[in-house]
């Protein structure tokens, strides 16, 4: 049987012949799933409605209600180690992005996901699935489609790609705009010329129109496919219609103190918070100077993950028009926790006049990602306390305050190994996979990005290659998710091992230690028990320090396994790799 819902009555004469031989039952039971992929960028772990978030995201929290919600998921803390490790299976520094896009010379820091790597569409191609992404790439150092293009999409597995090949910019002109290997622009993409350009749609109209298109191609139309969907949404700046924005107004009006506190208790009361754990140490609202124009910055935020969702929902409506829900693996999650960043945040009115922008045309690409820059029609882009953020001549990211609030109840943020950093929403829906009886249930396994690899291949019944395209490939990392999809426990025999720039951490069972890097200082690493104190504020190291000193041996030892280097990274040595 077609896994797309092609002709009725090619459904009908399967299905009639499968009912004459009794084979019903195990002909749907073996089907492969289809596989949607969703994630969020530079979002908190209390930013969506089932994890606490007053933000209206009904798509996600449907999700949630009737599959299941993971509260101890972790990423890296970081864009592109996260996505390294989510596509490869690995820990970021085995596929050669332990920090950024930069190359620093070691193999774990080469700014470009490595050959010694597969690619979750790469594995699953094997087993006769089609892979299709929409959104932020992220993984290669190399952006012109005149040099190096080994790392992007399309040689790394997948059929077709829309999105960018950078980490962020404008959501209404976005840089690295390609469709496949080729450099677009919003006014000449021969293939999507919405009324009005924004990136969250453009992603989410995208991955549709693979589905549709998948669907409708009688060549492939019997295969499974992988689907994966990369948001920006809601990284800075903060971009987004009025008519959205204007939605939140007056939500935010009483700071971040009540946010945090109103997120806490509803967090609680849904089971995805222990009422055990303290709230962390939150930010001062009464002194801050700008309050209206932080009022704005996180309507705007707001107004950007309602759309995500909305569209996310439009994605859910095109798998349900398909007849292909009900055997789809829709997994959602976030890239790190809330960005603390300040891009935008101080004033660059004394810029304007250093710069004499021209319209960049119809052809004309964006190459900036930050200001100073200019809009497609040649405006000055400003940032700071009087710009109000929302359209695309500003750029402004929402701050520490309300970062703070997004991670809810933890401390940290992006780049940290706390909770705050590394603990992200992770939202499982599949309705043949899982059963009904499990809808909404709490999952609270100890799992991580690393699983994502053996989780996909087990559901698709795919095998994980010992060498490709002529290069060795290092074993998987993690752990197959799927038998907590029927209530079973993981059993995982190592511990889950943290590192970005400087900053360390490692989580073993209920104990976690994190060291964080202050330059000349010497390191000091804190010891936590996770399960009587999430929110990370009892520090147990000077009590048990022979904990501490085993944890501190267990990190050592998963560092110099998968390549870590000491924070500065030092000059590279090849005699020292050989």
């Amino acid at each position: 049987m077609p896994l797309c819902y092609v002709l009725p009555t090619e459904f009908m004469k399967s299905l009639l012949l499968l009912l004459a031989s009794g084979l019903w039952a195990l002909s749907f039971a073996a089907e492969r799933p289809n596989i949607v992929l969703i994630m969020a960028d530079d979002m908190g772990y209390s930013d969506i409605g089932c994890y606490g978030s007053e933000i209206h995201t009904p798509v996600l929290d449907q999700l949630a209600r009737n599959g299941l919600r993971y509260t101890q998921f972790y990423n890296t803390s970081r864009c592109c180690p996260t996505r390294a490790a989510l596509i490869s299976g690995l820990y970021s520094h085995q596929a050669g992005m332990g920090l950024m896009e930069g190359d620093r010379g070691w193999p774990g820091y080469r700014g470009s996901i490595n050959k010694n790597c597969v690619t979750l569409a790469e594995a699953l191609k094997g087993a006769g699935y089609r892979n299709y992404m929409s959104g932020k790439w992220h993984l290669t150092r190399h952006k012109s489609p005149n040099g190096d293009i080994s790392a992007w999409p399309i040689q790394r597995g997948f059929d077709r790609f829309y999105g960018t090949i950078t980490g962020a910019g404008s959501f209404y002109d976005p840089a690295t705009l390609c469709r496949d290997n080729t450099y677009i622009t919003p006014e000449n993409d021969p293939d999507y010329q919405p009324e009005s350009f924004y990136y969250t749609d453009a992603i989410n109209d995208n991955a549709i129109s693979f589905i549709s298109d998948h669907c409708g191609n009688s060549k492939v139309a019997d295969k499974p496919f992988f689907l994966y969907v990369s948001h920006t949404s809601a990284h800075w700046p903060m971009h987004a219609p009025e008519a959205d924005i204007a939605k939140y107004k007056g939500v935010y009006d009483k700071g971040y103190p009540a946010i945090r506190e109103a997120r806490y208790k509803k967090a609680i009361e849904m089971g995805v918070v222990d009422s055990r754990w303290p709230m962390s140490k939150g930010l001062d609202w009464e002194g801050f100077k700008h309050k209206a124009w932080d009022i704005r910055c996180m309507e705007t935020y707001a107004a950007m993950t309602e759309i995500m969702d909305r569209g996310i929902g439009r994605i859910v409506n095109e798998l349900k028009k398909q007849r292909l829900f009900e055997n789809t693996l829709v997994i959602y999650l976030q890239d790190n926790g809330g960005c603390a960043e300040g891009y935008g945040r101080a004033n660059n009115s004394h810029q304007k006049d250093r710069f004499k922008f021209k319209p960049l045309g119809r052809d004309g690409l964006q190459t900036q990602i930050w200001p100073p820059m200019q809009t497609r029609d040649g405006r000055f882009v400003r940032t700071g306390p009087e710009t109000m953020p929302g359209g695309e001549d500003t750029f402004v990211a929402y701050g520490p305050g309300w970062a703070n609030a997004s991670n809810t109840p933890f401390r940290g943020y992006k780049h940290d190994p706390y909770e705050g950093g590394i603990g992200t929403p992770f939202i499982v829906s599949w309705p043949q996979g899982i059963a009904s009886k499990r809808n909404g249930k709490i999952v609270h396994d100890v799992s991580h990005l690393i699983d994502l690899m053996p989780t996909f291949l087990e559901a698709a019944g795919a095998r994980y290659p010992k060498e490709y395209d002529g290069h060795e490939i290092q074993p998987m990392e993690g752990v197959s998710l799927i038998p907590t999809l029927s209530g079973d426990a993981l059993t995982r025999k190592a511990p889950l091992g943290f590192e970005h720039h400087g900053n360390l951490g490692l989580r073993d069972g209920k104990w976690k230690i994190v060291s964080m890097y202050r330059g000349n200082q010497p390191r000091k690493w804190e010891l936590y028990d996770m399960e009587a104190d999430r929110t990370e504020l009892n520090d147990l190291a000077g009590d048990m320090p022979d904990k501490l000193k085993s944890m501190i041996a267990a990190w050592q030892s998963w560092a110099d396994r998968v390549g870590v280097q000491p924070w500065p990274i030092p000059r590279y040595d090849p005699k020292k790799t050989q």
